[in-house]
């Protein structure tokens, strides 16, 4: 790391180092990403609860030094220039191997620490370097999962390198569990008893203890007893306590067995190490023996009293604590007096000293050094450095740390406290994010209307300027300008600032301040002075600036752009938001744009800035046309990208005129869709938007340009469900938007279920059964904002009464009557288990959320995706005829359709989803009509499927079948694979019904060509009631097996079974784990029973001859007491080792349990991806070309081949990650039926210019150019033999889409 990475950078000093390093457990997660080791201390906020310093279950280190492997300074040894030390220990409680080494190079004029200056280690840690291995390592595995470090001093002089490495034990759980277990020790007895009955005859399978002493005594023979050199295979002992079923474990040893020879037979050869002196250090076999003897050493002394009885298990083990405290130069180190006696474990050392990098025993003068280290690496914290001894002064009552506080504050310093004082007095909190000139704005008014506290306004305005290194506070304070840097600071300029953003922050200052005017043009003289500007100069007496070029830093720096290899898309998506934020500011954000221009070269955003418009430039006759954003649409753009894809629905919409439903009398009272009636209305407007979307799916196949521009009315045909009704935006920019109001003072927020429609449209009036309450809900709120603006037609007023009874019938749709379902009863099945999760595919995973409420909270729309019911427009408002409200304008409708494409612009993907398919359904006619009258056609066949609920209740089982158009899964609670999320939506559950909890489990009865799998990301946060984006990855699949979903008999539901057992005693475990690693205070339950061992026994044998402590009555403690409290903890952790096995033998045995159930397979198609919040982002989608092979990115007007899609699509980067929100699968054999990712057929461009259209943007139109307004007789699309690749309906069979695939 070089100075300019080590600025700021605090560190802390050896004493510090080794608590730390006591309480590093690289087995336990950090707590909120914290390393205890490598990270500050976070910063503690006075008169709040005490931050717990360490993770629960982490393990506090009883270090023990290997000498064989430490070269360690002797006793009193001062460090030389050139010296290199080493410290390898074991933990006594979880077996953890430290190695620490201290290397110390340099020359002449650099010594290391301690010294009269520096008397003590200051360590940094480095996390550019690497750190080598301490001691040979012969194989990966015996440091899989070690973690290293490198820290070096920050004394001046002082060349200290200090490298860590921790690791885990060198017998893994397996090994352990296959020496310790009983059972199986019992078991290798019991088959080398029937191997040969009459030689085994009276023995029995011995304890643990004699397992783990035999294997501990081989160790020592390999390494010390050259002559022994194997053991054979046939030995008694041998063979029960480790024998054939321990080879994994021998060989890992280095044992190798060899055949039966004529000197020996059969026999284990012992490993054989480099014995001579300097082994320890060089060979890898000796240190591996080594650390496992210790290891079985630990091991044998955690064993139980009863069973160490008769054995010679007397264990001392060399504490490490000095040995590390001599390494690093800190043995003795001058303490407290009141530390020097017994540490009271039960009182939390305050975290104020870990912000210092001290601990709680240092003397004063440690204190006050470890300060000064602090601030010289940290500046920029060093009010709360400053704080911090204030405390620690107060708190010890200490004259000497009393002194150096008040030096600090008389050489300028001011602390935390004071910076919070400060704000407070101008009313303000410590981390407001205001400018310098609204804090000088309200000095300024303090002191207008309090005169004589302007002395103490200042004092405090001074300290804020001084905390925030504001040039232009300090200068309020003293209320000069004389230099170029005042100016500068003053404008808020740098000196890379170019002259028309001097004029610009000239404009925002006296627009702002008007008193400031004055002054504001002293300082652009000032600044047109320094630089010799001619440009400035005349703008001060002219008021003309001229044209000025833009700086490139400083054109991104204006559009608040940090990653400056964003696409141009992504850039203009950029300048709009922030045209849209700021229009005062539009000539300079259009400045910045150019500048970005010119500097990538791009005909991209100059054409933008030229038209207003995005360039098409000619596509490749086989490469996909992109889709040009038309405000906050991105995610309409990936979903029409995936809907042309799919070849079906694509051949459908192009010959629409031959599937559309005629509007007759008869058709209409029949149709259905979606468990519902539809009215005449709807189905006009539906096939609208089927014209609608021809004519953009004409154009993707013959636009001779990259990238075309779909019209505004299908963006409102698609995000609405009807002209008067619109939805929230789910990722638009973050300021200046209308929103959709509140709901008790909380902005609505989340994605929303297809809208309910508007109260105008039609039904048949004969046609009167009630809407129902069942809905595909997608996790998010009900609520539907309706928008009563004038329509292009006639619409019938009502009183004031009769609005209200209908607002009334649609806020009350969740009590009204429920779908008919398909019920049946079935006879009883044995062995249903309790539930673990949700098992509907088509509701939120809510564990356990009683049967009544889950259907109270799904409302707004019914199953399968339609909207509620509508009123009848036949209802004869009371009292006489309305007036006609008067036609809107030409003018005024397109003002309107373009504000609701703007209001309803960036849903969520899955929002729209649901509509399309009800608005296809509407505006086709049936195949045919099922048993409950629902409408069966090629949308239906084509993207819907079928499961089967099932709850057992009184010996009976009921079974409920209904239609989903996709699976929800969810990943509020962590990353998981997409089959532990597909899990979520079929276990079995708990639903309580009629009062009792019973078990209710999903099933597909049928699969869909093409599944849709929802990703549901926006969660609520009970707590700080809002809403937030879910960002836990989830684990894709190219390809994913449903045989194991599948409604097929009995023998699949018991292996279902078996893995809701597995997953029920799996959460048992998991649950006692954490009730014995997880305590109020922060520590694991063993350990706190050692800690409380270790305190009564330093009680028993304390000799210290304090005439204080003299004073005090001895206190008897009972030796059993401290020899159980020693046994519990020993059961405890062997406990936690048996379930940590446990758990990773289910989860094994979970992941395995389908694996030969391949049958059904679906190939992954497409992904709709977000990056950002709840609350802003963009969409973009990845779709697959299976005739190709190839992943392409459709990023709105963008469509580009992806070079890495394991890298771009199947991993998710840590920090804010671009997350998949939806899936799209196919059916394997049947893909290259059902998708096609490429279909163009361009036409001859004409070759006149005067003929040529030479507009950027490309019209998304009918391909024969007839004029919609000419009637639906006249249009004429482009038919099958036009398309490429195309496949005709009239091949499809006799059930059409069915046939298909």
């Amino acid at each position: 790391m070089n100075a300019a990475d080590m600025h700021s950078q605090p560190g802390k000093t050896a004493p510090r180092f080794i608590q730390d390093l006591l309480s590093y457990d690289p087995r336990i997660p950090p707590k909120a990403g914290r390393n205890v080791l490598t990270d500050p201390a976070p910063q503690y906020e006075e008169d709040t609860t005490l931050p717990q310093m360490i993770y629960p279950g982490s393990c506090r280190h009883s270090f023990m030094t290997q000498r064989e492997q430490s070269i360690l300074p002797k006793v009193g040894q001062k460090l030389s220039t050139v010296t290199s030390y080493r410290v390898a220990a074991l933990c006594q409680d979880c077996r953890c191997h430290l190695d620490l080494r201290l290397e110390v190079g340099g020359g002449r004029d650099r010594w290391p620490c301690p010294s009269a200056e520096y008397p003590l280690h200051h360590l940094r840690h480095v996390p550019s370097a690497s750190a080598e291995p301490l001691i040979p390592i012969d194989t990966a595995a015996d440091r899989e999962g070690s973690d290293a470090y490198v820290f070096k001093c920050s004394a001046p002089k002082c060349p200290a390198v200090v490298t860590v490495r921790v690791s885990p034990p060198r017998l893994a759980p397996k090994f352990v569990d296959l020496i310790t277990n009983k059972k199986l020790i019992s078991d290798r007895t019991d088959a080398a008893i029937r191997e040969d009955p009459e030689r085994f005859e009276g023995h029995s399978p011995p304890p643990p203890i004699q397992v783990l002493s035999d294997l501990k005594q081989y160790m020592s023979d390999s390494k010390n007893q050259p002559d022994i050199k194997r053991v054979a295979a046939q030995n008694k002992r041998f063979m029960k306590s480790l024998g054939e079923p321990c080879r994994e474990l021998l060989e890992y040893l280095g044992f190798r067995y060899s055949e039966q020879d004529e000197e020996t037979g059969r026999h284990w050869t012992l490993p054989q190490p480099d014995r001579s002196a300097d082994a320890p250090l060089n060979d890898p076999t000796w240190v591996r023996l080594d650390d496992v003897e210790k290891e079985l050493m630990i091991l044998i002394d955690q064993r139980p009293s009863e069973e160490k009885r008769g054995h010679n298990t007397q264990f001392m083990a060399p504490s490490s604590i000095r040995d590390i405290e001599g390494t690093l130069g800190c043995l003795d180190y001058s303490k407290v007096a009141s530390s020097r006696r017994t540490v009271d474990l039960t009182v939390q050392e305050h975290p104020y000293y870990a912000s210092l990098g001290a601990t709680s025993d240092f003397a004063d003068e440690l204190l006050i050094y470890a300060y000064k280290r602090q601030t010289d690496c940290d500046p920029a914290n060093i009010p709360y450095y400053l704080e911090c001894l204030q405390d620690i002064a107060k708190g010890r009552q200490s004259e000497t740390l009393q002194i150096e506080v008040t030096m600090q504050v008389s050489a300028g310093q001011v602390s935390r406290k004071d910076v919070r004082d400060a704000y407070a007095y101008f009313g303000l909190p410590p981390t407001a994010s205001l400018d310098d000139e609204h804090i000088i704005g309200l000095f300024k008014s303090r002191i207008a209307d309090a005169p004589k506290q302007e002395e103490e306004a200042r004092s405090y305005l001074r300290t804020i300027g001084q905390v925030r290194g504001s040039e232009i506070i300090e200068r309020a304070v003293s209320n000069t300008i004389t230099t170029y840097d005042q100016a500068l600071s003053w404008l808020g300029a740098e000196l890379s600032t170019p002259d028309e953003f001097i004029v610009t922050m000239f404009t925002l200052k006296t627009t702002e301040n008007p008193n400031d005017a004055e002054l504001a043009r002293h300082v652009v003289s000032l600044i047109a002075e320094q630089r010799n500007s001619e440009a400035l100069r005349s703008w001060l007496s002219t008021g003309d600036l001229g044209e000025v070029e833009m700086d490139i830093g400083q054109a991104y720096t204006r559009l608040g752009i940090e990653d400056r290899s964003l696409d141009d898309d992504m850039i203009i998506t950029t300048f709009n938001i922030r045209a849209e934020e700021t229009p005062s500011q539009l000539g300079d954000l259009r400045m910045a744009l150019k500048a970005i221009a010119k500097e990538k070269e791009s005909r991209r955003i100059e054409s933008f800035l030229n038209s207003g418009q995005l360039s098409s430039e000619p596509a490749p006759a086989d490469w996909p046309v992109g889709l040009e954003n038309i405000g906050n649409t991105c995610y309409l753009n990936s979903l029409l990208q995936f809907y042309f894809t799919v070849k079906p629905l694509r051949e459908l919409i192009l010959n629409i005129d031959q599937f559309k439903m005629e509007m007759s009398p008869e058709n209409l009272r029949n149709k259905r869709v979606g468990s519902r009636k539809v009215s005449a209305r709807e189905v006009e407007r539906a096939q609208k938007f089927a014209h609608e979307l021809r004519k953009l799916f004409q154009s993707l196949i013959s636009a001779p340009t990259s990238s075309i521009t779909p019209e505004l009315e299908l963006a409102r045909l698609t995000l609405m469900t009807n002209d008067d009704c619109f939805r929230r935006r789910s990722t638009i920019g973050k300021d200046g938007r209308p929103s959709l109001g509140d709901i008790n003072g909380a902005p609505i927020s989340g994605p929303l279920g297809p809208p309910a429609p508007s109260q105008e449209m039609e039904i048949d009036s004969k046609i009167t059964e009630e809407p129902t309450k069942d809905t595909v809900d997608d996790g998010a709120s009900d609520v539907t904002l309706v928008n009563l603006l004038p329509d292009d037609g006639d619409i019938p007023m009502t009183n004031a009464e009769e609005t209200e009874h209908q607002k009334e019938m649609l806020e009350d749709k969740e009590n009204m009557a429920p779908t008919k379902g398909v019920e049946a009863e079935l006879p009883p099945h044995q062995g249903r288990t309790e539930p673990l999760g949700n098992a509907s595919p088509s509701k939120v995973n809510e564990q356990e959320q009683p049967h009544n409420q889950m259907a109270e909270s799904q409302s707004g729309t019914e199953h399968n995706g339609a909207p509620p019911t509508p009123p009848s427009d036949d209802t004869v408002p009371p009292g006489r005829p309305p007036p006609i409200p008067p036609r809107p304008k030409p003018a005024e409708l397109m003002k309107k359709v373009q504000e609701e494409v703007e209001l309803g612009a960036q849903h969520d993907v899955t929002e729209v989803i649901a509509n399309v398919a009800f608005q296809l359904q509407c505006a086709i006619k049936p195949e045919k009509v099922d048993t409950d009258g629902e409408q069966i056609d090629r949308i239906k066949r084509l993207f819907f499927g079928k499961t089967r609920s099932y709850i057992e209740q009184g010996g009976n089982v009921r079974m409920k079948e209904e239609f989903f158009l996709d699976i929800k899964v969810d990943v509020a609670a962590g990353p998981r694979d997409i089959y532990s999320a597909l899990d979520g939506a079929f276990d079995v559950q708990s639903v309580n019904l009629d009062g009792s909890v019973v078990p209710q489990y999903s099933s597909i009865s049928q699969l869909p060509p093409i599944l849709q799998i929802q990703v549901q990301r926006v969660q609520f946060d009970a707590v700080k009631k809002t809403s937030y984006k879910s960002v836990f990855e989830l684990k894709l699949e190219e390809t994913i097996y449903l045989d194991r979903y599948m409604d097929d008999g009995a023998e699949l539901i018991q292996r279902r079974e078996s893995v809701w057992q597995w997953k029920d005693e799996l959460r048992k475990l998991e649950s006692r784990r954490d009730e014995l690693t997880t305590t109020e205070l922060g520590m694991p339950v063993p350990e706190m029973l050692e800690l409380t061992k270790k305190y009564l026994t330093d009680i028993q044998t304390d000799d210290d001859t304090d005439e204080a402590i003299d004073l005090i009555e001895p206190l008897e403690i009972d030796p059993w007491v401290i020899e159980a409290l020693g046994e519990r903890s020993n059961e405890i952790k062997a406990e936690l080792a048996y379930i940590d096995t446990s758990i990773k033998t289910i989860k094994t045995q979970i992941s395995s349990q389908f694996t030969d159930l391949r049958n059904l397979p679906y190939r992954l198609h497409s992904v709709f991806i977000h990056r950002g919040s709840v609350s802003f982002g963009h969409y973009w989608i990845f779709i697959y070309d299976f005739k190709r092979g190839i992943w392409r990115k459709y990023n709105d007007g963008y469509v580009t081949d992806v070079k890495d899609p394991q890298k771009e699509i199947f991993h998710q980067e840590e920090y804010n990650p671009a997350t998949p929100y939806f899936l799209v699968y196919v059916r394997d054999k049947d893909k290259d039926r059902l998708v096609d990712a490429v279909c163009r057929d361009v036409p001859p461009q004409p070759q006149n210019p005067e003929n040529h259209d030479t507009s950027d943007k490309m019209d998304v139109r009918d391909v024969d150019g007839v004029d919609e307004k000419a009637g639906d007789q006249q249009q004429r699309p482009r038919g099958n033999d036009h398309v490429p690749g195309s496949w005709s309906w009239d091949n499809a069979g006799a059930d059409g889409v069915a046939d298909a695939w």
